[in-house]
């Protein structure tokens, strides 16, 4: 977190990356972020982020600013990276030596960064006896409104960098395959979205909702496991799906009970495949659906798809698929979702919906 917002997480500069876009990191949480990720080709730029390589910082509180809560993005305080600075450059003009910089580093790093305001800086340096600092300072920012604003000096040196007409400190090695994890694919699933019929919806509700409710989609899983063995990822031979399950097993056991591909909703013919059956209807339901859950979310503060009892999920999907408790892991697992418990995990999210749909369809006296 970044005071009362999420920071920026590696898996969205991953995704963005994975899709040919160029990323640079600068300044602040960007120049962090490149720290990391140059391996996987970002891009780093500037002195923070030639700091954060070289290991001579490395928290984030470094580069955090309060700001104007406006919406201006002004910023109202001091970064420890400026005070560095500014010490740096006050040690070079003879105004304070190397044993009292880092003594008013020290003084200056204790104050909460929200809080770390010129006259804080101001005060905290006469406190210390730096008054000669403070009177140099002063001077400066008075010629010089930007004076000591290294994040400033980075940020538009990232700017001319994607122009094309600045230097960079530091790059990236080049893309990486590495990253593509099975927790990156998980988080590129959940991110999913499309706009459709006007409304934007997640790949992955759509996905589950097909899993649920398509009485046809044992049939559809079947047919995404063909294409993924006469298609392999990896650029292997392919083979039919029969000739793959031979090579695997006795035979004893399906396909779907073999073989459990992650699925990735990134990729459009994943999507044309396992969704081949949604209709106009069934996107309406899900939108409905996402509604009912994220009214839920609001009206019950702390609320959330997890926090859904299994007993629910269980039941609904034993009364939608109409099968057997004994059965229940089997028919799981033949519209790709593994197991019973993790069809129960899924289904949590469509519950607060299915209820809504159900206590107005026996309202109305029809039955699903």
């Amino acid at each position: 977190m970044y005071h009362q917002a999420p920071a920026l997480r590696h898996k969205e500069i991953l995704e963005a990356m994975g899709r040919g876009v160029r990323v640079i990191g600068a300044a602040s949480i960007g120049a962090l972020r490149a720290a990391e990720l140059a391996p996987y080709g970002m891009l780093g730029v500037g002195s923070v982020y030639a700091a954060y390589v070289r290991g001579d910082i490395d928290g984030d509180d470094e580069v955090a600013v309060g700001q104007a809560p406006d919406g201006t993005s002004t910023a109202l305080t001091w970064p420890l990276v400026n005070v560095r600075h500014v010490l740096a450059l006050a040690k070079s003009a003879g105004v304070i030596d190397a044993e009292r910089a880092t003594t008013l580093l020290a003084a200056l790093r204790a104050i909460y960064y929200p809080q770390r305001t010129w006259a804080a800086v101001r005060a905290v340096c006469q406190r210390e006896g730096e008054s000669a600092l403070v009177d140099w300072l002063a001077r400066q920012r008075e010629q010089d409104r930007y004076f000591g604003d290294l994040k400033r000096v980075d940020a538009l040196a990232a700017v001319r960098t994607a122009l094309g007409s600045g230097p960079t400190t530091g790059s990236g090695s080049g893309p990486a395959p590495v990253w593509e994890t099975a927790y990156f694919r998980r988080w590129s699933n959940a991110f999913a979205r499309e706009r459709l019929d006007g409304t934007a919806l997640s790949t992955e509700d759509r996905l589950v909702y097909q899993q649920v409710f398509d009485p046809t989609f044992r049939e559809k899983w079947t047919a995404y496991l063909e294409h993924l063995s006469q298609h392999p990822a990896d650029g292997g031979p392919g083979l039919t799906l029969p000739e793959r399950l031979a090579r695997v097993s006795d035979g004893d056991l399906p396909a779907d009970r073999v073989f459990h591909p992650q699925v990735d909703l990134r990729n459009e013919r994943t999507t044309a495949v396992l969704l081949a059956g949604e209709t106009v209807h069934d996107r309406q339901a899900v939108a409905c659906y996402a509604d009912a859950l994220a009214r839920y979310r609001r009206e019950r503060p702390g609320f959330s798809a997890a926090a859904v009892r299994e007993e629910a999920a269980r039941a609904l999907l034993l009364r939608v698929w109409r099968c057997l408790e004994r059965e229940f892991d089997v028919e799981a697992s033949a519209r790709g979702l593994v197991c019973g418990a993790r069809a129960v995990e899924a289904a949590k999210r469509l519950v607060p919906g299915f209820l809504e749909e159900t206590t107005r369809r026996e309202a109305a006296g029809v039955v699903r």
